[in-house]
């Protein structure tokens, strides 16, 4: 295993755990042992990861900004890279609509199937209607509002709370920058030298990678719902598969052009990251490990890296926005209703929107979907009609996410000249403890 590459090895560790729950589901006691005994060894691994996600946004936008020297690069950048997440999710919204009325997937649902799966999964629809209502309940400037956390150690408490932390840590360092060098070196180099510990952490967690999702995509199968459920949505989730597809290939397409890049460098650089964001559904748990594969795999500056990819893990959502759109349509049709121009056109502007406001968690994106829906005339009712296969989905929703986070981050730094040779680390690299000295692999 361990001459394998990262990426190898995780799909295998995906594999033998796909197989091994097939197995196990032969038993009467197969599903409560791999749920007892092999799921958690699972969540440990996603919690492992969530749990440096806040001190590596903090050490790294801390210590990437104040790098800088200059708040015009700062607001440079920044435009740069907002704009570029904007444009690319407004992209995957209308690939997504394209997908859906083209191959038209609702109008292929049953009477007795829509009811059957209207009356599995109310209960699980009602509960996200319910938090979607709370935000659209909120005022205008809620969502502004809450950017700023009245408490930064509360806002670095909830995983949640991401935006918050990273104005906390923008702020931060435009305060390195304003103030005196030599009075901002002391906490300059703290924030290095925790970067460099939160890095190594990411390596160590990365070597029990392949057994963790082992271990997750055990327990998916085991508790996946009837093979019945799936046949009957299987066009809708064919539909947002060959959407998601698109949308990778136009990732490398930019990649490519705007950097020069030959598409097996992108793949082979972000393949891990991508692996691990269809075995947890979160961007955010996969954020540690996407800043290691874009900085060292593929020479991009610790500067754009510690600055685009954790607003990007928060506001760009485009496997989110694309998969939105091609469920608010499949809802519609289903209802047997026929939405206009104008309605599709409120699709882009709303999904485009909710994108941004979606935490980089699992199931955050089917919470914006009523807002979707809601803005669409679309009965919120129809939820129901697509959670059976919203777990599987999300998987590969998320990777595309990740893609689209590593593909702006490459463009951006090259625009603004930050993008450089790989300087691949392994797990040991400072570790020599028979000399009992510290030294750094070229």
């Amino acid at each position: 295993m361990k001459k394998l590459a990262l990426h190898w090895q995780i799909l295998l560790g995906m594999a033998a755990g796909v197989v091994f729950a097939l197995i196990m589901t032969n038993f009467s006691w197969g599903a409560d042992f791999v749920s007892d005994w092999i799921k958690p060894f699972g969540n440990i691994f996603i919690n492992a990861l969530k749990l440096i996600a806040v001190p590596l946004i903090l050490a790294s936008l801390i210590k990437g900004i104040s790098d800088l020297k200059d708040i015009s690069k700062l607001s440079k950048m920044g435009t740069r890279t907002i704009a570029t997440y904007i444009i690319t999710t407004v992209i995957a919204v209308s690939i997504g609509l394209v997908m859906v009325n083209l191959i038209a997937p609702g109008k292929a649902i049953s009477e007795d199937t829509r009811s059957e799966l209207i009356a599995s999964y109310e209960g699980d629809a009602n509960v996200r209607i319910s938090d979607a209502q709370k935000q659209k309940d909120a005022g205008p400037l809620q969502a502004l509002e809450d950017l700023v956390p009245s408490n930064i150690i509360g806002a670095a408490g909830d995983n949640g709370n991401m935006l918050q932390v990273i104005f906390f840590a923008i702020f931060f360092g435009i305060g390195l920058i304003l103030i005196p060098e030599k009075t901002a070196k002391p906490v300059k180099d703290f924030f290095d030298g925790f970067n460099e510990v939160i890095l190594k952490m990411i390596d160590l967690i990365m070597l029990t990678a392949p057994y963790g999702v082992f271990a997750l995509l055990a327990a998916l199968v085991v508790e996946s719902p009837s093979a019945d459920l799936f046949a009957a949505l299987a066009m809708y989730a064919l539909t947002v598969l060959i959407g998601l597809a698109l949308m990778i290939g136009v990732y490398i397409l930019l990649v490519w052009v705007f950097t020069k890049n030959k598409p097996s460098f992108f793949i082979n650089g972000i393949s891990p990251a991508q692996l691990l964001a269809f075995s947890t559904s979160s961007s955010a748990a996969t954020l540690p490990v996407t800043m290691e594969r874009v900085e060292e795999h593929m020479g991009v500056h610790k500067e754009v890296t510690s600055f685009v990819l954790p607003i990007g893990a928060t506001i760009n959502m485009d496997g989110t926005s694309l998969y939105q759109a091609v469920a608010a349509v499949f809802i519609a049709q289903a209802f047997g209703m026929d939405l206009t121009i104008g309605a599709q056109l409120g699709i882009i502007a709303t999904a485009t929107l909710a994108s941004i406001g979606s935490a980089a968690v699992p199931g955050a994106g089917m919470v914006m979907l009523v807002i979707v829906l809601a803005q669409a005339g679309i009965p919120e009712a129809g939820l129901a009609l697509i959670f059976a296969v919203d777990r599987p989905l999300d998987m590969c929703r998320t990777t595309v996410n990740v893609t689209g986070d590593a593909a702006v981050c490459l463009m951006v730094a090259k625009s603004v000249d930050m993008m450089g040779p790989p300087n691949v680390k392994d797990w040991d690299d400072n570790y020599h403890p028979e000399t009992e000295t510290v030294s750094e692999k070229a």
